[in-house]
């Protein structure tokens, strides 16, 4: 018996988006508006490229970045859970797949303690090159007309399943939990006996029950959470069954 945890990042584990928040490393603290407005939907990953260059520009160290990134607060009752999945890692196997970066999840989770929690992080791969500039590519290409175009996260999940599969490891269940649009696509392939958990008042929530209103809904349950502290009392009625 063990269960898959599927976390989103950005405002899920951490309550804010790891990609604004670097801007506070900006001069001033902000980006000049030529910047700012050169974001083209789908196309994330390429304007963080830019804004990566522009912090390099204006002599942003690593160490400096790093010291911004570990302030980022987690999410209400995030803590706890993830202690909690620590303490019964036999039970759970979890993941990150988040359109955030390796840099950035790495900092977060290691400053914290808690990169041991999670057995693998599926993000856009980041480092910093010679000069000292932090970089960023895609995650990988796909062909799904929903998703961004660097990240499908319901192509991660399906590959991460087959894979497990090959080890011989299925789940009893799978347990998603994420708060933005981009998690859609991996809800939609979750099955009757799995459950996703939107976090409650973000996009997530409101485009599944804009499903459900459409008649069209997922076939598998939902839970919404406000902190994860719902989500740890879920788990533990899991575990109890």
């Amino acid at each position: 018996m063990k269960f898959l945890l599927v976390f989103d990042f950005d405002h899920t584990i951490i309550d804010e988006n790891s990609d604004t928040w670097i801007v506070k490393c900006a001069p001033e603290r902000k980006l000049p508006n030529g910047l700012r407005n050169s974001y083209q939907p789908g196309h994330w990953t390429e304007y963080m490229g830019r804004v990566f260059v522009y912090l390099g520009d204006n002599g942003v160290k690593e160490d400096e970045m790093k010291r911004i990134m570990t302030t980022i607060p987690f999410t209400a009752g995030m803590i706890d859970l993830l202690g909690f999945i620590g303490e019964n890692k036999e039970l759970f196997d979890c993941i990150i797949v988040s359109d955030s970066n390796t840099v950035f999840i790495d900092w977060i989770l290691k400053a914290a303690g808690f990169h041991k929690v999670f057995d693998e992080v599926f993000t856009n791969p980041a480092a910093f090159s010679s000069t000292g500039y932090l970089t960023v590519q895609h995650f990988h290409a796909h062909h799904c007309a929903k998703c961004p175009k660097n990240l499908c996260k319901g192509k991660v999940l399906k590959e991460f399943l087959d894979k497990q599969l090959e080890r011989g490891v299925s789940y009893t269940q799978i347990v998603y939990i994420g708060d933005g649009g981009n998690d859609l696509c991996p809800v939609m392939f979750l099955k009757k006996n799995d459950i996703a958990m939107p976090r409650q008042g973000y996009t997530l929530e409101k485009k599944i029950s804009q499903l459900a209103q459409n008649l069209s809904p997922v076939q598998c349950s939902v839970l919404v959470w406000s902190s994860a502290i719902d989500i740890m009392s879920y788990l533990k009625l899991l575990i109890k069954e």
